[in-house]
């Protein structure tokens, strides 16, 4: 089942953010029409290497625009300004990720549409927003991470700051936001006939990150720090351990989760050292605690702990990305997915980690460049002339 069918969104986007949040909305059954600068050769994501898939296709591009259409046009032009207006009439959203000044100048928000649409949802993914004295400035993932304290958590206490590992996050979390709040204002279009203007920016998102550690600090002045062996702020043991041949995470949240803890590794005797007597305790007598399982878990190898383990308190492995990708958990779920390409027909993707009624959603590779001008022109000059 394909939820979205019957939506049309017009996404005027490249790079990350904004085709993150699309290709969801695309991978649910929307119609996804990707608008791609003619004059430039479109999304400049098609020609981010190293593994390019034919002249103007990339796994970079397709990383973000599965299940997408493309529509080459030059919105500078009178032509292509013409074309998107045309779109928009039958459209149930328009998308874009530009520079937060450059939406009214263009004409794509929603005072710009509303005479052609009045029940267009048009969602503004920009670096900092577009009611500021940032709008006009670029930005992009790592820049939000950096000014947003994301970077200052990141790594061990008396190393560099760091990005979060995993590339591109805050696009990602952002285009998922801007994917919300564009769905709920879809919704209410649909109920009252009227449509509106919906904006996000990665710098809001990356601060939003920050959770409890925002919190903490606004209401107890509390600074959270960067914290050895990626620990949890307050709670132990939260962290890596190092095994004989590797690393493992142990996360014992709860009372429960350390007993299990101390019954798993058999050394009960942990429990009624009155340093690790509860939570607080074993926080404030982290390094010892430290000292006394690290020579535990030294005595076994990764695989010995997990089948020890797993299952009683929440422990993992930690892998390569290799590692990671060959897990055989992914296999057995249905998280990788074969989407055959024009230019590589053993090409492979990560499926999209929604199911619906227990179904993976289907996927296909993004349209090539312009692809699909032909019949989204045709298509649209029939809607003219069927309300001449």
């Amino acid at each position: 089942m394909k939820p979205l069918n019957g939506i049309r969104i017009v996404s005027v986007e490249q790079f990350g953010a904004a085709p993150y949040g699309s290709m969801f909305l695309a991978d649910l059954g929307a119609e996804v029409i990707k608008i791609e600068n003619a004059a430039i050769g479109g999304d400049p994501a098609r020609r981010t290497g190293p593994h390019l898939l034919g002249d103007e296709d990339s796994q970079y591009f397709q990383t973000w625009n599965a299940n997408k259409r493309s529509l080459a046009i030059d919105l500078r032009t009178d032509e292509g300004k013409a074309t998107l207006r045309k779109l928009v009439e039958s459209s149930d959203a328009l998308v874009n990720n530009l520079r937060g000044d450059l939406p009214v100048k263009m004409g794509l928000d929603y005072a710009g549409l509303r005479d052609v649409n009045p029940a267009i949802v048009c969602l503004h993914i920009s670096a900092y927003g577009r009611d500021n004295e940032r709008a006009s400035w670029p930005g992009y993932d790592y820049l939000m991470q950096a000014e947003s304290g994301l970077m200052d958590l990141t790594g061990e206490p008396d190393g560099p700051p760091s990005r979060l590992g995993a590339p591109s996050i805050i696009d990602h979390m952002t285009g998922i936001t801007g994917a919300l709040g564009l769905l709920a204002a879809i919704l209410g279009a649909r109920a009252s006939g009227k449509g509106c203007d919906v904006d996000t920016c990665l710098f809001d998102v990356a601060l939003h990150q920050l959770g409890y550690a925002a919190i903490w600090n606004l209401n107890e002045g509390h600074d959270v720090t960067r914290q050895p062996r990626s620990s949890h702020f307050s709670l132990t043991p939260v962290q890596t351990f190092p095994t004989a041949d590797g690393w493992i995470f142990i996360m014992c949240m709860t009372d429960k989760f350390w007993q299990a803890l101390l019954d798993g590794v058999e050394a009960r005797e942990l429990g009624d050292d009155p340093r690790f007597a509860d939570a607080a305790s074993r926080h404030a007598n982290r390094q010892a605690l430290n000292e006394r399982l690290d020579a535990i878990f030294r005595g076994g190898t990764s695989a010995h702990w997990l089948a020890k383990l797993q299952g009683r308190l929440p422990i993992g492995p930690v892998l390569s990305v290799a590692e990671a990708l060959r897990n055989p958990l992914l296999t057995r779920n249905g998280m990788i997915s074969h989407v055959p390409h024009p230019a590589r027909a053993d090409f492979r993707m990560l499926a999209n980690p929604l199911k619906i009624d227990g179904q993976r959603l289907t996927q296909k590779s993004c349209s090539a460049l312009g692809q699909d001008n032909a019949a989204i022109l045709q298509s649209l000059s029939q809607q003219e002339e069927a309300l001449k």
